[in-house]
């Protein structure tokens, strides 16, 4: 709750509106983020979009994104915030994808999450986006990815909000 605590009190004292694009961490983010009281005055919507169908479909993440840089990339998780933002009034953005499961896939380890956030500014977007590693089980994975999605928030809306 401590980050979502604070992910709340950072966006609002921001005037911020939230949207998030939630694939591997299944959720979560929208979870931590609803149970903080008062949540509903900077939060919008929140996309689980798990499958890639649901990806291509919700989000207009385009196949040739997928194909050539796969499912677990900060490409993908860029064009999910971008998709997200674009279907909301939201003026802050969160995505994520990667892989949870115990299994290496397409080359990816277990425990690789890729991060996109967004923020429109100057009537632009602005995008980051990294990857980490997490270790654990599948649900530790996914709350600490959370976690570290909304931890992050300051630092990244800083960078993004810097007219450098």
């Amino acid at each position: 709750m401590k980050s979502g605590q604070m992910a709340i009190d950072f966006l609002k004292a921001r005037g911020l509106v939230l949207v998030t694009a939630e694939s591997c961490t299944a959720g979560q983010i929208l979870a931590i983020l609803g149970k903080v009281e008062g949540c509903g005055e900077c939060l919008e919507l929140g996309y689980v979009v798990y499958s890639e169908d649901a990806k291509k479909n919700v989000l207009h993440v385009r196949d040739e994104t997928i194909r050539t840089y796969t499912l677990t990339s900060e490409h993908v998780a860029r064009e999910m915030a971008l998709g997200a933002l674009q279907k909301s009034k939201a003026n802050i953005v969160i995505a994520t994808t990667g892989l949870t499961g115990s299994e290496p896939m397409d080359g990816v380890e277990p425990g690789t999450i890729c991060f996109a956030w967004g923020l429109k500014h100057n009537q632009e977007w602005r995008l980051y986006s990294e990857t980490k590693k997490f270790k654990g089980t599948r649900s530790e994975v996914q709350v600490d990815a959370a976690n570290y999605a909304l931890e992050s928030l300051p630092k990244i809306y800083h960078r993004l909000n810097s007219d450098a």
